[in-house]
């Protein structure tokens, strides 16, 4: 079944939607549809040239497949696999062949169907912050990630429209052990959440577990589950020209499975990736390409998506730097390369600030522009991303929300109409020189709905913001997430499959979950 608002509608929505008691107003649930032009900073002849030395890199260097499974994939398919080492080689026309079986679109459908994500083509998805080893708020500060804060932010994913996938752990639950941590993650996230689900690659059992777990919340049979993407999981290499054991494992059960995978080379020009941000994109798409390559070859059709994740450090302390202009232009060129491949593409909404201030404002604003303008079709770390990954904060998750949803408003076709009744020229004659018009009746039929309302943005002059206690942005969203939290209400799930759900955490537990020196 495929809803409509799950594809172009919900992006040109100019309705909100009141929640419940005093939730904020939001726009309705859809998938924004990007209606720009895309900024493609390289001429055809530089396509080519990023192309070929991509492929000379896995032509001529190799990139180190640490998997003996994948390996002998590989050598079976006709690479050059070192026997004394880790290197792979692959020739162009194989590479090309085999990206060329990946589908340029799909479309992801999660217990519940009304909540469908199809990614690629204009399509824009936005996904929570994802995988922070702390968190942070105003009351408590900045503090070592645990369970209550990752169901807090795991409700607070559900609640907004304006995020479409619940992605990994929104911040790491330190406080459960390691052994049995994603039962009890991926158990929460199933049951506080009815979005599209990720899963980690960290180790075949947890994979196995994620996928059996995300079968039994569908409510589905093998043979339904499996007819369609249901679960996902991001692979990242090890920059520079590295595939780990454990992530390479996970993506080939996912491929097995024909569930998607996403592949998002870690590159940071000057540390992990050449200084030069074109030396950068061949790196990051050489590491890509190549993973995608062995997923195609192993079940054809598999839906991957490709990631970038090429920015810059700060050359006097030699820590990540985000949402800078180079930041911008890889994710152009990179969406540029994307296309050339015909592949969908992820980036991130990503920041370096260590507090929801100013610069963590203009950085993620920027990092979103850059996926904007690049033609990205899943934005990772939507929400709440601080301190270049390192925290989750509850108020940025808000602010980054009223963005997100301004962007999705920004799409509108709407605002772009060119109909007889948009252009207005007979509501001009109307007003004249001399009147104004909030009377009219054109602006009379349209005013509830003919500008964004924000949630958060407060737009009163100086005075009556002051008297009415002159908060700062932050302590607007401070008060928002609590609010949220007080009323949230769990999307339904039926009780027996509830039950089953539990009941399989149960029995894990009980034998041990995981081992954890994979």
């Amino acid at each position: 079944m495929e809803l409509k608002t799950a594809r172009r509608s919900g992006g040109r929505s100019r309705k909100s939607v009141r929640q419940s008691k005093k939730s904020i107003d939001q726009l309705e649930w859809g998938i924004p549809y990007n209606t720009d032009n895309f900024v493609e900073p390289l001429s055809e002849e530089g396509v080519n040239k990023v192309h070929n030395a991509t492929m000379q890199v896995l032509e001529e260097i190799g990139i180190e497949f640490l998997n003996e499974e994948a390996k002998k994939v590989l050598s079976e398919a006709g690479c050059k696999v070192d026997r004394n080492s880790d290197n792979v080689k692959m020739d162009r026309s194989w590479v090309k062949e085999m990206i060329s079986k990946a589908p340029s679109e799909f479309e992801i459908f999660p217990r519940n169907i009304n909540r469908s994500v199809k990614i690629g083509g204009r399509n824009m998805a936005f996904v929570n912050v994802s995988s922070p080893p702390n968190v942070m708020d105003l009351d408590r500060g900045r503090r070592v990630g645990d369970f209550e804060s990752f169901k807090d932010l795991i409700k607070l994913t559900q609640y907004f429209n304006c995020i479409h996938l619940a992605g990994g752990y929104p911040v790491e639950p330190v406080d459960i052990h390691a052994s049995v941590r994603h039962l009890d993650c991926l158990y929460e996230k199933l049951t506080l959440t009815d979005k599209v689900c990720h899963a980690y690659s960290l180790g075949s059992q947890r994979v196995e577990d994620a996928i059996e777990m995300a079968k039994i919340a569908s409510g589905l049979n093998e043979d339904e589950f499996f007819s369609k993407p249901r679960i996902y999981t991001n692979i990242n290499s090890s920059s520079p020209l590295k595939h780990d054991h454990p992530m390479l494992d996970g993506a080939m059960r996912f491929a097995r499975k024909g569930q998607p995978v996403f592949v998002t080379p870690f590159t940071l020009a000057g540390a992990m990736a050449p200084v030069t941000m074109t030396g950068a994109v061949v790196q990051s798409l050489a590491e890509g390409l190549a993973a995608i390559a062995l997923l195609q070859y192993i079940n054809p059709g598999t839906p991957c998506v490709f990631g970038t994740f090429t920015s810059n450090v700060d050359m006097k302390s030699g820590a990540p730097a985000f949402g800078t202009p180079e930041y911008i232009r890889a994710t152009q060129i990179t969406g540029q390369m994307a296309r050339y491949y015909g592949l969908p593409l992820r980036a991130s909404n990503a920041c370096a600030a260590n507090a929801p201030d100013g610069q963590a404002i203009w950085e993620s604003l920027n990092s979103l522009w850059a996926a904007s303008t690049g033609g990205v079709n899943v934005v990772y770390h939507s929400a709440g991303w601080l301190e270049g990954g390192l925290i989750a904060s509850y108020e940025k998750f808000v602010m980054d929300c009223e963005v997100l949803q301004q962007f999705q408003r920004y799409f509108d076709p709407v605002i772009s109409d060119v109909g007889q009744d948009s252009l207005a020229v007979n509501a001009i004659k109307e007003v004249g020189p001399n009147g104004h018009f909030f009377g009219c009746d054109h602006t009379q039929e349209r005013y509830t709905n003919a500008f964004y309302s924000p949630f958060l943005s407060d737009w009163r002059n100086y005075e009556a913001w002051e008297q009415d206690g002159a908060e700062w942005t932050h302590q607007r969203a401070n008060k928002i997430w609590k609010d949220i939290l007080k009323e949230f209400e769990a999307p339904k799930i039926d009780i027996a499959v509830k039950d089953e759900l539990k009941s399989f955490v149960d029995r894990r537990k009980s034998e041990g979950g995981v081992k954890t020196d994979f």
